[in-house]
């Protein structure tokens, strides 16, 4: 499935990419509080107005209060890493989806290059998308979004051998490129997502972390084959 494909209002979706022969595309914190910042004020059915390099001083706490028109999506849950990646969205308006993955990646791209003082495309294609319509698929994704982490910690993780889950958790909680700790009562960027949804769905801190905890110890890859083009 490609960003090409049609997207339909209150649909669930998957959403990720990564850097053009794999190559990092977030290189410092200012790259990842850069993107995450576009995650904010792209999501708006007004006109992008910092798609270039310079970027209003104020600090991103400041800019992330900024009010919106309307927004085109509601990002469920979201994690940086190097070289990708992983967005769980909802479209909320006709066409929302594709507005708002267009400004994003022309955003990010124009910063990236510029600061860089590179050319070219900063990512590997078009974004990928994945239609969530399984229950069992949905349930699983955010927590699978939430744990790609753990491959700059301990990549074991996958092969489900890990002895001490909860201090693996821990450090996942203490990762700031991502929606995580938003769900564990930890303020990161709490405007950035909508959690109502999946709280409602799955639960609290307390049963996500429990969830996440078992699938550290279980990790459940055959759903990600469903989920994933990769």
């Amino acid at each position: 499935m490609t960003s090409s494909q049609q997207f339909n209002n209150d649909s669930i979706w998957h959403i990720y990419n990564r850097g053009v022969e794999r190559k990092d595309v977030f290189l410092q914190t200012a790259d990842y509080l850069r993107f995450i910042l576009n995650l904010y004020e792209f999501n708006d059915s007004a006109p992008a107005l910092n798609l270039g390099y310079h970027l209003d001083k104020s600090p991103i706490e400041v800019r992330l209060q900024y009010p919106r028109k309307e927004q085109l999506v509601d990002i469920l849950a979201f994690c940086l890493m190097p070289n990708h990646y992983h967005l769980m969205v909802q479209q909320r308006v006709e066409n929302g989806i594709t507005m708002f993955m267009r400004k994003l990646g022309t955003g990010y791209t124009n910063y990236f290059n510029t600061k860089n003082d590179r050319v070219g495309p900063l990512f590997q294609g078009k974004f990928k998308s994945v239609l969530i319509e399984r229950e069992a698929h949905f349930i699983h994704l955010p927590h699978y979004i939430h744990l790609n982490p753990l491959d700059l910690k301990d990549p074991e993780w996958r092969n489900g051998t890990v002895k001490n889950p909860e201090k693996l958790l821990a450090s996942l909680a203490s990762y700031r490129w991502s929606s995580l700790p938003d769900y564990l009562n930890t303020p990161n960027f709490p405007t950035v997502t909508n959690r109502k949804f999946l709280t409602e769905c799955i639960g609290r801190s307390h049963d996500f972390q429990s969830a996440m905890q078992d699938w550290i110890r279980t990790p459940n890859f055959d759903f990600v084959q469903k989920v994933t083009l990769e």
